[in-house]
């Protein structure tokens, strides 16, 4: 089959890929699985190959985002329940002071959304935020942005978050690399996206504190006596991030030996993420008097939504295998290679596309990687630019976040605002998030070629 030929199967692969989430309301995972058979069955794949490719691009993505990911969930439940989250808050907070609240709360939110899902930190910080804006008087988007600004950025730039994590699996990228420029990018986006348009948007537009949450909050944001020290938090939390960072320079500044065996040991992901999890255990649960039955039965909770990340995103990797093997990979790497378009900024323009036709970041970003990996596969990539490419895959997968998105509506939900006034803050918040993240990419990759 000609080159034009595989391509435009794909854009209709695409094409079905999308109806079946968007109109359909299929689960995103069957639906990439259909997509992945359409596309391999009509440029030409025998149909028992196909199969077997289905079965490795399963297989080959899971191995590695099954165990992450599980780990990962495990990890912040620990960290959910014991009340870490709301120790960091209330801490910083306390340091800022009230005028530098807002930074204080984009900075929580970036922390708490590394271990712990968007949707559940939301939750569980939305009344200190409540609080806050009875206080002061002011609008509760003033401190609501951004504390909504830190867990976007760390839910969409930072491992071990699933959206990262698929990212990097599907291309193959060190998560070492991908947590430094993820911390580079997603530091400036949550300072602009944050406290900065959170002050403006705040003046402009007063949203007050539903009547019958006020009480709620004054309950829960007094219940501090309880909770863990700020230091053993920040300890069990950035424990994994080190380490896996401290793997990835070992392996450039140490020489071969028993040390950099050691290094690369405990800083691999798997390793680096059991060694928190344990610890998380440990503090945040038995020395708090959490019996070994309720352990069991919080940690497995973890498991539940973590289980439909992982079959998303093997899909995710099933969609790319399928592209490379029908040699569609080949067919697109000539036709980008012919546009002149830098691999980061192509990748940011799927991810964009994907993301504003059916809504979830997360979908965005592994179709994404699905589509830009057999492109990357023929060109020889040194790792940080690989890391710049998955980076610039989750900034597009961030942008223009509108009514087909999940987190449109929770926060829609819990700040009661209307459409419109979600459309001027929310929708705006990850807009700067995703343009500003990409900025930074897109000036680094000139460093990084």
């Amino acid at each position: 089959m000609s080159a034009t030929g595989l391509i435009l199967i794909t854009i209709i692969g695409i094409g079905v890929l999308l109806y079946l989430i968007m109109h359909s309301k299929m689960q995103a995972f069957l639906a990439l699985l259909i997509a992945s058979i359409f596309i391999g069955l009509f440029t030409g794949m025998d149909p028992s190959f196909l199969i077997e490719t289905i079965e490795e691009g399963m297989g080959g993505t899971l191995g590695f985002i099954a165990i992450v990911v599980g780990l990962g969930a495990m990890f912040g439940e620990m960290l959910r329940t014991s009340g870490g989250a709301e120790r960091l808050a209330f801490t910083l907070v306390d340091k800022f002071g009230e005028k530098r609240s807002q930074w204080a709360l984009g900075l929580t939110g970036f922390i708490v959304a590394i271990p712990v899902f968007l949707d559940v930190a939301l939750v569980i910080l939305l009344p200190i935020v409540y609080s806050l804006a009875m206080r002061t008087g002011k609008s509760l988007l003033y401190y609501a942005i951004p504390l909504l600004a830190g867990l976007a950025v760390a839910h969409s730039f930072i491992p071990p978050t699933p959206g990262p994590i698929a990212v990097a699996s599907v291309i193959g990228v060190d998560l070492g690399w991908m947590l430094l420029f993820g911390v580079i990018a997603g530091i400036p986006a949550m300072i602009v996206a944050g406290p900065l348009f959170g002050r403006f948007i705040g003046n402009k537009l007063h949203i007050g504190v539903p009547a019958h949450i006020a009480e709620k909050a004054k309950k829960e944001s007094g219940e501090r006596k309880q909770l863990p020290s700020f230091s053993l938090i920040c300890f069990i939390i950035f424990s994994p991030l080190v380490l896996i960072l401290l793997n990835t320079t070992g392996g450039i500044v140490l020489e071969d030996g028993m040390l950099r065996d050691v290094v690369t040991f405990i800083g691999h992901p798997f390793v680096a993420l059991i060694i928190a999890t344990l610890l998380a255990m440990y503090f945040l649960g038995k020395r708090r008097g959490v019996t070994k039955e309720e352990m069991q039965t919080m940690t497995t909770k973890a498991l539940e939504p973590a289980g439909i990340v992982i079959l998303i995103t093997g899909a995710g990797g099933v969609f790319k295998e399928v592209l490379i093997q029908s040699g569609v990979g080949d067919a697109m790497g000539e036709l980008m290679a012919s546009s002149g378009f830098p691999l980061v900024l192509l990748a940011f323009l799927i991810a964009t596309f994907v993301r504003v036709a059916q809504g979830s970041a997360t979908v965005a970003m592994i179709t994404a990687a699905g589509l830009i990996s057999p492109i990357l596969e023929m060109v020889d990539l040194s790792q940080p630019s690989l890391a710049l490419i998955a980076i610039s895959i989750a900034c597009g997968a961030t942008v223009l976040s509108h009514v087909n998105d999940s987190g449109f509506w929770l926060v829609n939900r819990f700040l009661e605002m209307s459409e419109k006034d979600t459309l001027k803050s929310w929708t705006v918040m990850e807009t700067i998030i995703g343009l500003v993240g990409f900025f930074v990419v897109f000036g680094l990759s000139f460093f990084f070629s």
